[in-house]
């Protein structure tokens, strides 16, 4: 009898958004938990799970293995996109990483992005630099979620290509909108509100290192930076 995987919430909404019969890739692919989920679901025509490092493919073979789908999903070692051929995959999903890294990953294989129809994106930090960089490439961000779970707080960024904006042209109000989420800061939900308020308690803690030090000029150019942030992320977390 195949075991079922279970998924934790913020897995199960990256799941979410997987359409139905997709070429998943799933890059830092975690024991493959996604794919295996999507292909018991019917939710996918074949999967790839990505890994870097050896140990975490083993892992990810031994769980394809244990549901019995090693003819639909492939396990690759592999950096990034490295893993993919052209034109493969239909959806790629990356999640739990650094947004800045997410980035490196996207920007190295943008030549495996050909007939990708979707990019699912989770970052744990900095999902600005995500949000930039599809802005940058072509592409449109559909949809954003953000979940609640254990303590921690996750976006999950769905973009697809198309050059429609939800984007203000005003380059200000577009860096707020690239911080906080276009989406996200609309709706102003528990959990987008438990994240800026922390993320304004952070700030608060490093301006409180910084005058302590010798006050350059740059230190406070800076100083005086950090606080319009923080600033901005109360006023978004109330």
């Amino acid at each position: 009898m195949q075991e079922r995987v279970m998924l934790d919430r913020r897995l199960k909404q990256v799941v979410d958004y997987i359409p139905k019969g997709s070429v998943l890739a799933d890059i830092g692919s975690d024991h493959a938990y996604v794919p295996c989920y999507a292909y018991q679901h019917g939710i996918i025509e074949k999967g790839i799970a990505g890994e870097v490092n050896v140990g975490p493919m083993e892992a990810a073979k031994a769980q394809v293995d244990l549901i019995g789908a090693r003819d639909v999903i492939d396990v690759r070692l592999g950096d990034g996109l490295a893993v993919l051929g052209e034109d493969e995959a239909t959806c790629i999903s990356i999640c739990g990483m650094g947004g800045s890294l997410i980035r490196s990953i996207l920007e190295a294989g943008k030549e495996k992005l050909g007939a990708v129809e979707r990019l699912i994106l989770q970052p744990n930090v900095d999902g600005q630099h995500v949000r930039s960089w599809l802005l940058a490439n072509g592409y449109v961000l559909i949809e954003e979620s953000i979940v609640e779970e254990n303590d921690k707080v996750y976006e999950i960024l769905v973009g697809e290509k198309g050059s429609e904006t939800i984007y203000s042209e005003e380059p200000n109000e577009q860096s707020w909108q690239l911080l906080f989420g276009p989406y996200l800061v609309q709706e102003r939900s528990d959990a987008f509100k438990l994240k800026w308020s922390r993320e304004a308690d952070k700030l608060d803690y490093v301006l409180g290192q910084m005058a302590e030090g010798n006050q350059s000029d740059a230190l406070i150019q800076k100083q005086d930076e950090f606080k319009r942030m923080r600033d901005k992320m109360r006023e978004v977390s109330q």
